[in-house]
């Protein structure tokens, strides 16, 4: 599977971005999708997570103004994020993995990035 990651960008302060994430191959369906976040000097964290069945799974911190969602007749996972903070600044990634799971080492295949910056 491949991923390619879009609709990062520059915002400001209680802005919104929709981010995705489109697959190749045709087994998109059968794998859980994440997005992962990395800042700067800070180790990857998880951001939020999409089982095959559609279950959601967010982090704390972005919990009431991300939301995850999938298409699987496109091939393509996004990200909704709304009122977004200075904090939420970082390269985003998404990746599939067989299971929801939080972990990053458990994601085996992941996209190339897009930056989101969050700054007035």
């Amino acid at each position: 599977v491949q991923l390619q990651a879009s609709g990062g960008g520059s915002v400001q302060p209680g802005g919104s971005l929709r981010l995705s994430c489109a697959a190749s191959g045709r087994t998109f369906s059968s794998y859980a999708m994440g997005w992962f976040r990395q800042a700067p000097g800070k180790e990857r964290e998880f951001v939020a997570a999409i089982t095959r069945s559609g279950f959601t799974y967010y982090a704390d911190a972005v919990k009431g103004r991300f939301t995850i969602s999938r298409d699987n007749t496109k091939n393509t996972v996004y990200l909704q994020m709304n009122s977004l903070k200075p904090e939420d600044t970082a390269v985003y990634y998404c990746a599939a993995a067989t299971y929801y799971t939080a972990n990053p080492n458990d994601y085996f295949y992941w996209g190339q990035g897009t930056q989101v910056t969050v700054s007035s």
